[in-house]
């Protein structure tokens, strides 16, 4: 990732652009993308809508809530055409903000399944993300563990542990209970779950499975392509070791989060943004994201068989609109119940 530099992917030339005010040919197309995700893997997606459309995709890549502040500071001045998101509440926050804009297209309703879209169509899902457990069978009884709210239950005192509050993915896991179980049960939940918190709380997944494994705690929650990734080695022989002791637990139904698009407020390139938006959301585009970066595509599974090891879900009915309207109140309750 490169923090808030001007740093910009050129996918026709694949060469780095130092700045968006470069010269261009008069022309030329391009669509300029600001993305929250931080995938190299990305880039070759990118190249090949640049291949076959003709049309120069231009990349700034940071943290999904500095770039929701660097659209609200640059306001009309943005350059920003297309808006790449990780998490419901972050793209939905996008919307409410005012920083996207509708788009009429056939193709993207089409291939966005209901539930993945926001029905004012200012934005479209592109991946799918499985929030999961991870345990250590060797500190906790894996069988007796199947769905989130098993983490609440006295015999685990001590022994589980989480990522911080500010986790968009966690708020996301807290309002797809709210909506799953209403508000009551889901303040029991998190009162009963963070007492059974011994460590405190980690800044990442990663954190959380390498913990796990060394028995720091016995269960925590994570994304499903963290885990995928640690024992793909990407991250290092080590953390293929610390992987390989934990085992991934898959509630069914599971709680679903994405990766999402939209294109910007203020786009100088709307047409070009709106077929790369439809390229990424296609068949092809949104398992061409996926399938390396071990998420899945939004209409099948990931065919790795790291992944596949994981087992079947079945993402519960709760939209990704839900998620959004419910992430206040998930905050709120989360801080109420001691989730620091």
């Amino acid at each position: 990732m490169q923090n808030l530099k001007k740093i910009f992917y050129s996918a026709l030339t694949c060469t780095f652009l130092f700045n968006f005010n470069l010269p261009v040919n008069s022309t030329e197309k391009e669509v300029k993308v600001y993305s929250g995700r931080h995938y190299n893997t990305d880039r070759s997606v990118y190249k090949k809508f640049a291949e076959e459309t003709g049309i120069k995709v231009r990349l700034i890549e940071a943290a999904g809530i500095s770039l929701i502040e660097r659209l609200k500071r640059e306001g009309e001045n943005s350059q920003a055409d297309l808006i790449l998101l990780v998490d419901a509440a972050r793209i939905t926050n996008a919307a409410k903000a005012g920083l996207l804009q509708s788009v009429v297209s056939k193709s993207l309703e089409n291939d966005v399944p209901i539930g993945l879209k926001d029905q004012s169509k200012q934005w479209y899902a592109l991946t799918r993300r499985v929030r999961v457990m991870v345990a250590n069978p060797k500190v906790v009884d894996v069988s007796k563990i199947k769905d989130y709210t098993d983490l609440a239950d006295p015999s685990l005192k001590g022994k589980v542990c989480l990522r911080n509050r500010k986790s968009p993915y966690n708020q996301s896991l807290v309002a797809n209970q709210i909506v799953n179980k209403g508000e009551s049960a889901t303040k029991v939940w998190l009162s009963e779950m963070i007492s059974n918190v011994s460590q405190p709380f980690f800044p990442g997944d990663i954190s959380i499975i390498r913990a796990v494994s060394k028995k720091k705690c016995g269960v925590g929650i994570v994304n499903h392509y963290y885990v995928a990734r640690m024992l793909a080695g990407v991250n290092g022989r080590r953390d293929v070791l610390y992987a390989k002791k934990t085992s991934v637990i898959t509630p069914n139904p599971a709680h679903v989060n994405i990766s999402a698009g939209g294109v910007a407020k203020y786009a100088n390139n709307k047409v070009e943004a709106v077929k790369l938006l439809e390229y990424l959301a296609s068949p092809s585009g949104s398992k061409g994201l996926a399938a390396p970066t071990f998420e899945h595509p939004l209409k099948e599974v990931n065919q790795n068989p790291i992944v596949q090891d994981f087992g079947e879900f079945i993402p519960d009915k709760v939209t990704v609109d839900d998620l959004g309207v419910n992430n206040a109140l998930a905050i709120k309750l989360m801080k109420d119940a001691g989730w620091n």
